[in-house]
């Protein structure tokens, strides 16, 4: 999905944050290689399944004036009023263009995985550090977010 690719660059180093890292992974693998192969698939994605961005315009719609009374029998109308309409854009490809994507990916041999943030206390505790390579996750991987973006990838035991 486009959500994956979105969620795939913020955790691979465009936000900090205590949301889970979602991205591509291959245990053994560079980050740098990790990233490029990533932005390959998507370019490749994009060529093979160009954006087809479409805009439709949801019309306005007109709510009818009405009687409101309470239980006296005082009655007043509530005037009628416009909701407006809008304007929306969307990719019609943005899904086929996901699972491309996706099988680039895994015809290099990743996997899509999200692993939680750590809890603070192992947050706290470990020495600052940035991933360099994917190890091999743990059933108790969390994640722990730098401020420069990178990330540290901790197996807890």
């Amino acid at each position: 999905m486009r959500h994956l690719r979105i969620i795939a660059l913020l955790g691979l180093g465009l936000a900090t944050g205590c949301a889970p890292l979602t991205t591509y992974y291959k245990p053994g693998v560079a980050v740098d290689r990790l990233n490029r192969d990533t932005t390959a698939c998507q370019v490749s994605a994009l060529r093979d399944v160009p954006a087809s961005t479409q805009v439709r315009r949801i019309p306005p719609e007109f709510v009818p004036p009405r009687r409101r009374c309470d239980s006296a029998g005082n009655c007043s109308v509530v005037p009628g009023y416009y909701i407006p309409g809008e304007t929306v854009s969307f990719d019609p490809n943005d899904g086929l263009r996901d699972r491309v994507e996706r099988q680039c990916m895994a015809d290099k041999g990743y996997a899509p995985v999200s692993i939680p943030p750590c809890p603070d206390t192992i947050a706290r505790a470990a020495p600052p550090a940035a991933t360099r390579v994917l190890p091999a996750l743990g059933p108790r991987a969390c994640v722990i977010r730098n401020r420069d973006g990178s990330f540290q990838i901790v197996n807890r035991g």
